[in-house]
């Protein structure tokens, strides 16, 4: 058996330190993960017998740990054949925290020390000025922040603290005023910002990007599907358009069907008349805004979960006359044994945008384990036969036309 070092232990420390998993529970505040012990293995016979010089130089290289640190060595007598006495070999290296765990790899000058002391020193900054919420984040992701000055992570911090789904209303990025921030800030700490949202709300600010999760309007624009239900109606079966174009440009439909997820889109029954749908806003819906629209008959089907209900108000707050589809309890219990967890519930919906049984429905969800029934899961007839019965309200002037 291989004598073991302290540098030896100290390097397979190093390597451990840097896998996120062992950072996660090591490093979190109160993670109840120290001290830490490492076993050092106890020569054997053959070390005793054929390695004295080695043998004596592990023992040394031990005391002197003993003696100057970093923590405390455990040591036990052992017996070999041959020898006049047992020997004090040691047993255990025992850190009580994590800077004993970093002196360690310092003193001994291991493979990436140098870093591992600078993440460490960063990481001691940083979690001492940022809420708990996000500790778990920058412990596993040293690659998104290590490179910035501290004070910078903490206002990203603050400032993700401060940030709610569409709370830009329609401004852009740079004129939202939160935490100190200056005009480009979200433009340089774009994927912070991201994964620090992320963390609160469940991943949303990734999928549906920085911009449209806050509300922002589009520096970069965002895009949604447009896909004719009904033949002659449009060119094309589907295509892809900006929601800036959306707002000043009216689509040839009696009736328009407004979808949160794109990947809805073949659970739509074809052909119906007079219908386009739009699939994929997400958070980006201040252009129903439009004033053609006033003139359409819209529906919009969403997930039946807090963020598919906050979606809802946010649209009706546009277009009051607006229809939900397949976004009532009904649908919700006939369904519930494809319901999910929804990890993140959206705030509280202003009063006002909902109707009655909607927020009993938003309610009703937060109580559940599972309260989350994502609107891919509906059979296509059951889809189908809602869209069907959708009722028709206003007559189309059927002289615009679609201009891109």
């Amino acid at each position: 058996m291989a004598l073991q070092s302290p540098a030896q232990l100290a390097q397979q420390l190093a390597r451990r330190w840097q896998h996120s998993n062992w950072r996660e529970a090591h490093l979190l505040p109160n993670s109840g993960a120290w001290p830490l012990l490492l076993d050092v293995a106890v020569p054997s016979a053959e070390n005793f017998r054929s390695a004295s010089p080695a043998l004596r130089q592990h023992l040394q290289a031990w005391r002197a740990v003993s003696e100057r640190s970093p923590g405390s060595v455990q040591w036990t007598p052992r017996s070999y054949r041959g020898a006049a006495a047992p020997l004090n070999v040691p047993v255990q290296w025992t850190l009580e925290c994590p800077s004993e765990a970093l002196a360690a790899i310092t003193r001994f000058a291991v493979n990436g020390h140098a870093e591992i002391a600078a993440d460490y020193q960063a990481l001691v900054a940083v979690l001492g000025q940022v809420d708990a919420p996000f500790h778990r984040l920058l412990l596993r992701r040293l690659a998104l922040w290590r490179h910035l000055p501290t004070d910078q992570v903490a206002t990203a911090a603050r400032v993700a603290l401060q940030l709610t789904p569409g709370c830009a209303a329609g401004k852009p990025l740079r004129a939202l005023a939160v935490a100190g921030n200056d005009s480009k800030f979200f433009e340089r700490h774009a994927s912070l910002l991201k994964a620090l949202l992320d963390e609160r709300f469940d991943g949303k600010a990734s999928r549906q990007g920085l911009s449209d999760f806050l509300g922002a309007s589009p520096e970069g624009e965002h895009w949604v599907l447009v896909a004719p239900l009904d033949d002659g109606l449009l060119p094309f079966r589907r295509q892809r358009v900006t929601t800036s174009e959306l707002q000043h440009s009216a689509l040839p439909a009696q009736r328009i069907l407004l979808v949160e997820n794109e990947r809805s889109l073949h659970q739509l029954p074809t052909p119906l008349p007079g219908t386009i749908a739009v699939l994929g806003s997400g958070l980006n819906l201040a252009w129903l805004c439009a004033p053609w629209l006033q003139a359409c008959d819209v529906a919009y089907w969403g997930d039946i979960d807090t963020w598919g209900l906050a979606m809802l108000a946010s649209a009706r707050r546009h277009l009051p006359q607006l229809h939900a589809l397949l976004m009532d309890r009904a649908t919700f219990d006939a369904h519930a044994e494809c319901a999910v967890t929804e990890p993140v519930h959206a705030s509280d919906v202003l009063p006002g945008s909902l109707h009655p049984h909607e927020i009993a429905l938003a309610q009703h969800l937060r109580t559940l384990a599972k309260g989350r029934l994502e609107q891919e899961f509906l059979p296509v007839d059951v889809v189908a036969g809602a869209v069907n019965a959708l009722p028709v309200l206003h007559k189309f002037a059927l002289g615009q036309r679609f201009h891109l």
